[in-house]
Order: structure tokens, then C-alpha cells, then sequence
């Protein structure tokens, strides 16, 4: 079993998601208590693609995330650095553009896409402000990014419930369900490392996104942050 340190070392992150990629999806559904396909689509709404727009999807993995953009009519780019992730996302939707990349060193020219998009991925990326100014650089003036990712529940009691299942029942869970289980250890622990909603939106603005705003869902299980590159 492959399982990833909080250094967050490239080879180590694109290892554990090859070996989770059969089963990756569903096990996001039964971790999440079905919240995930909800979140999946909050995205798509912030994201708000349009036909004939470019949205490149950082960490697509499967392309799960992707689809809603595609069906709008907008063209989708699913870009992620687990070549495992992507052979079972090609194999399932084999007429998607799927991309190799890594988010700190985007393959694509300067103002390239409508709008960036990285769901549950920033927080697996080793340099998180070297990513934020890899976005910027792609996307075109006036365009947008969407981040969607684990943040800090704004309710300390229930805060305090939700870290004891991150830590006690989150594992046990992902044994159940999922093909490497050691991966869910290290994604309990990264959540609980990661900066909260206003650490993250501070983070937007130093990496030149303007318009910076957040909302939270599920009581901030989960954040969405948007940005806008001055046009």
C-alpha cells in the first residue's frame, strides 16, 4: 500500500492515487455520507461554464468532477498527475481531452481558459502558492477560478465531532470500502493540516486572484472559494 506523507512529495501523491483510482469515486461517496456528488455539484454552479468556454478541471482524477462542465457545452480539460486516476477516467470517458499535468507546472500556454477549477486536490499539491500562480497565468483576463476543498467547520462542537471521525472512524470506513486504505489515513491528516477558509482566500489575493469570496457547505466541511483575473 502506497501512502502519502504530509510533505506532500510528488511521486509519493501520484502513487497513492494510482492505487486508489478503481474504487476511488465510490469510496468518496460512502466516506462522504453522500455529500460528495451535492458538493460536485455546487461546484458546477459556481463555476457557472458556458457553451464554447475552455475550463480546465486541475485533479479531475476520473473525471467525475469534469462531466457537468462538458454537458453545458463548454470544452472541458481534465488534467491530473496520477496517470492511474487518468487510464481509468479515459477508460470510462475515452472521448475527453484527459491531460497529464502537474498543478505547480501547467502544460498550457498564458490566458489559455474561461475559468481553473480543482476540487479536493489543492490540499495534495507540495506547493499550494506555486499552484494558485500556475491558475492565474492559464486563465484568460476576467476569467474565474473555482476551488473546492476540505476546509474547518464553523460550529466548534460539531468541529469537534467531525475531527474525531476524520481520525477514529474515517480509517476503519475506508478499509471497508477502498482498495488502499493507508491513502484515507494520510487524507484525514492532510484535512486537519490545511488552512482554514480565511488562510486560503489570504492566499488567493497574495497570488494575484482579485475578487476573492467564500462560502461554506456542509457547515464548512467543505469551502468554495472563487477568484477573478483582472481583465
Amino acid at each position: 500500500m502506497t501512502r502519502a506523507s504530509l510533505d506532500k512529495q510528488p511521486h509519493e501523491v501520484a502513487s497513492m492515487f494510482d492505487d486508489v483510482a478503481e474504487r476511488y469515486d465510490l469510496t468518496n461517496d460512502v466516506l462522504s455520507l453522500g455529500q460528495a456528488r451535492l458538493w460536485r455539484k455546487e461546484v458546477a454552479k459556481a463555476v457557472d461554464a458556458r457553451p464554447a468556454q475552455k475550463v480546465l478541471d486541475l485533479a479531475a482524477g476520473t473525471a467525475t468532477s469534469s462531466l457537468p462542465f462538458a454537458r453545458t457545452g463548454a470544452y472541458v480539460v481534465p488534467c491530473d498527475f496520477s496517470l492511474g486516476m487518468l487510464r481509468v477516467g479515459k477508460q470510462r470517458n475515452s472521448w475527453l481531452p484527459f491531460t497529464a499535468g502537474d498543478a505547480t507546472k501547467l502544460p498550457f500556454k498564458d490566458d489559455t481558459f474561461d475559468a481553473v477549477t480543482i476540487s479536493f486536490g489543492l490540499r495534495n499539491v507540495q506547493d499550494t502558492d506555486a499552484a494558485l500562480r500556475e491558475m492565474y497565468r492559464v486563465t484568460r483576463p476576467g476569467g474565474r477560478v473555482v476551488i473546492c476543498e476540505f476546509s474547518h467547520p464553523t460550529w466548534a462542537p460539531f468541529r469537534t465531532v467531525y475531527t474525531e471521525y476524520l481520525m477514529r472512524a474515517l480509517p476503519p470506513a475506508a478499509r471497508a470500502v477502498s482498495s488502499s486504505p493507508d491513502a484515507y489515513v494520510y487524507l484525514a491528516e492532510s484535512i486537519r493540516a490545511w488552512p482554514d477558509q480565511q488562510a486560503l482566500a489570504g492566499r488567493l489575493g497574495e497570488a494575484g486572484w482579485g475578487k476573492v469570496a467564500w462560502r461554506n457547505l456542509t457547515g464548512g466541511v467543505v469551502a468554495l472559494h472563487r477568484g477573478f483575473k483582472q481583465a
